[in-house]
């Protein structure tokens, strides 16, 4: 890791060149030894079995969250321009290894590893990153990062090992972006919206797919960051969580992502597994709000609904304490986080109940939440506490599938239960990327003049941890404390779990596990 105090400004996008010697693009080898503890001596080799809930879905490939296996994928078959680390958001090499930003923050020049080559021996040139990252643009992927994407006006690949990218005015969430692209083969790109190519330059190559079952990657012995010491990794679909629990515990598996948080605490602190904490990758739980539903339109239902949440049974009794609530999206760590904002909406039934009477009475309304986790029980609180404040909300389960493409489309009737991230970035990019935040179409259905003009002033700041830039996100907050058309619950801390055989498990600020340093102890494994 490349510690730095806290009073300096890792996000600063003025003129700012970076050079880093060797292989520095990786993320530290040392820094993914400490994730997981051993059993037993560790060597080379094995196929890491790693259990998800969803299958790959090449239909949303790019866009962050709407699938286990495809984040998982993205993670170890395909590489970043640029990494950040878990405690900071200071940009460092992956396939650009040094960079320039004009001092009008309208021009980023980086210089590109050269000796790179995709899976299928091609090399890698700065054609490809063009491609990459205007694939954000087109059907049918909806990645959030688009209208950062669409910010880029022109790109200069003269020189194969240099890209030049002009944006129509400074954009201080850019490096966000070059975090998350992942950088395609720009040839095979209607292939890979088929299904039938995943043609990457990462530490594993993409070996098999069985819809609704697995899907098998295999080391890359070429990989410019050098050969992972697992042969293969194959992802392994389970039909819900309680499954997916039951072959860990069996010793079918060697990691799950995706278990209850009750079933993970049961597994490592009664069973000895491996609890690995995603940290620099929080989420935020919450319950949206579909403002165009006449029943939801008065701002007083919402904030009678703000007030009757039930936050701090939520983080402890669902999540087992790995959070904390909130009334704004901020974790602890973003430059963006405001204590006193988060005071606004503590429970208060009376005043609940008052805003209610006021508003006049409200109809039954629809609350929809995702099957299969720990939505369910979320989703049954919140009724809970709907009821006791006079509201009525029905249930209405969802798979993941369908849950995704509500929230993509803006399509909940009334209000829903999920969890959002971005916030964990670049504070500006919640604003103009996040679904439900996005001032320019957002999942609530919700606009107005004044939330679009703090949602640009953030982000068109070259600085995003300027004094202009804080007193942007603090509009922000106001638009979200007063307008409420998402309610914010709690920040969670999610966690994979893994047997004490597995070592060097290392992860993203999306929650997407990279395995290009992990190995497998040689006893005490089942197969």
């Amino acid at each position: 890791m490349f510690p730095i105090p806290r009073s300096r400004k890792p996000w600063v996008l003025a003129l700012t060149v970076v050079v880093v010697l060797g292989l520095g693009g990786c993320r530290s080898a040392v820094e993914a030894q400490q994730t997981t503890a051993t059993s037993g001596p560790v060597a080379a080799g094995g196929d890491l079995r790693v259990g998800v809930l969803g299958d790959l879905s090449p239909k949303t490939f790019l866009q962050i969250g709407t699938g286990s296996v495809n984040g998982h994928v993205l993670a170890n078959v395909y590489d970043t321009l640029i990494t950040y680390d878990h405690a900071t958001l200071t940009p460092r090499p992956s396939l650009a290894t040094s960079w320039s930003t004009a001092p009008d923050g309208k021009t980023l020049t980086l210089n590109l590893r050269e000796h790179v080559r995709f899976h299928d021996g091609r090399p890698f040139t700065s054609t490809d990153v063009r491609a990459s990252l205007q694939a954000y643009l087109g059907g049918p992927w909806t990645p959030q990062f688009k209208r950062t994407a669409a910010a880029i006006t022109s790109y200069d690949v003269s020189d194969p090992h240099r890209i030049v990218l002009t944006f129509a005015h400074p954009t201080g969430n850019v490096f966000d972006l070059l975090d998350s692209a992942p950088v395609l083969d720009g040839s095979k790109i209607d292939e890979l919206k088929a299904g039938k190519s995943f043609n990457g330059t990462g530490p594993f190559r993409f070996d098999s797919w069985t819809p609704n079952s697995s899907v098998r990657l295999v080391r890359n012995t070429g990989y410019w960051g050098g050969a992972a010491p697992l042969d293969a990794v194959t992802f392994v679909e389970a039909r819900d969580p309680k499954s997916l629990y039951t072959r860990l515990r069996t010793g079918q598996l060697d990691v799950a992502s995706g278990l209850t948080d009750s079933d993970h605490q049961i597994a490592t602190r009664r069973y000895g597994f491996s609890d690995i904490q995603l940290t620099g990758g929080e989420s935020q739980v919450y319950v949206g709000v579909n403002v165009a539903n006449p029943a939801l339109g008065d701002p007083r239902v919402r904030r009678a609904i703000a007030y009757a949440v039930d936050r701090d049974r939520i983080i402890k009794d669902v999540y087992r304490g790995s959070g904390y609530p909130v009334n704004l999206p901020w974790p602890r760590t973003s430059p963006a986080y405001d204590e006193s904002g988060n005071r606004t909406y503590r429970r208060d039934l009376q005043r609940a109940r008052d805003l209610l009477r006021e508003a006049g009475p409200v109809p039954p309304i629809d609350l929809d939440y995702t099957t299969g986790g720990s939505d369910r029980i979320v989703a049954e609180i919140i009724q809970s506490n709907l009821r006791e404040v006079g509201i009525t909300a029905n249930l209405v389960p969802n798979d993941r599938t369908v849950q995704a493409t509500k929230l993509i489309g803006g399509q909940f009737s009334g209000l829903w239960i999920l969890q959002h991230a971005f916030a964990q970035f670049t504070p500006s990019t919640l604003a103009v990327s996040a679904y439900p935040f996005n001032a320019a179409k957002n999942s609530s259905n919700y606009s107005s003049a004044e939330y679009s003009s703090a949602a640009d002033a953030a982000w068109k700041i070259a600085d995003p941890a300027s004094p202009q830039a804080l007193d942007a996100y603090r509009r922000l907050d106001r638009v979200w404390l007063d307008d409420l058309f998402l309610i914010e619950i709690g920040v969670v801390i999610s966690s994979v779990t893994a047997a004490p055989t597995v070592h060097g498990v290392d992860w993203d600020r999306r929650d997407q596990l990279h395995f290009d340093h992990t190995s497998l102890a040689t006893s005490d494994r089942r197969s």
